[in-house]
């Protein structure tokens, strides 16, 4: 009969063969005090030595923090900086380019038409071949035609 009551009992409670929580831990503790002195040491002065080294890497992670802070904030510093140049730099070009556009002088017009073209083929990388309507400009200029407005 008591054959049979073991048969009946749910399938957990057969699984449970090795020791229970409670069991390692006494066993844990029992294999404490049995150690011998010198690993006990030896297990305290690991234990030191990697809360120093945890103290060292937290202390140097907040360092690195702090210098990418600083770089940061010196980075976003240059770059407004180079912002305010370039913008001035970019008003002075506008205000000298409607100038000289706006410039008006009589006999100046195929100067001013022939500073806005390249007549330079080595220099010129446009895709199409512009070479006849250099030529055609040059042939006007020379010939005395005035340009339109």
């Amino acid at each position: 009969m008591g054959g049979d009551m073991e048969s009946e009992k749910p399938a957990d409670d057969m699984q449970t063969n090795g020791p229970t929580d409670l069991y390692s831990a006494i066993s844990h503790a029992d294999t404490r005090a049995n150690e011998p002195e010198k690993i006990r040491l030896w297990r305290e002065e690991q234990k030191n030595i990697l809360a120093k080294k945890d103290e060292e890497a937290d202390e140097l992670e907040l360092d690195w923090k702090e210098s990418a802070k600083k770089e940061i904030t010196d980075w976003y510093a240059r770059q407004a900086e180079q912002l305010v140049k370039a913008k001035a730099s970019n008003r002075a070009a506008e205000e000298a380019f409607i100038e000289k556009r706006d410039e008006v002088t009589p006999g100046q017009e195929w100067e001013r038409i022939a500073g806005h073209c390249d007549f330079n083929p080595k220099n010129n990388k446009n895709l199409k071949d512009i070479t006849r309507f250099r030529s055609i400009l040059l042939h006007l200029k020379q010939s005395g035609v005035q340009p339109s407005k």
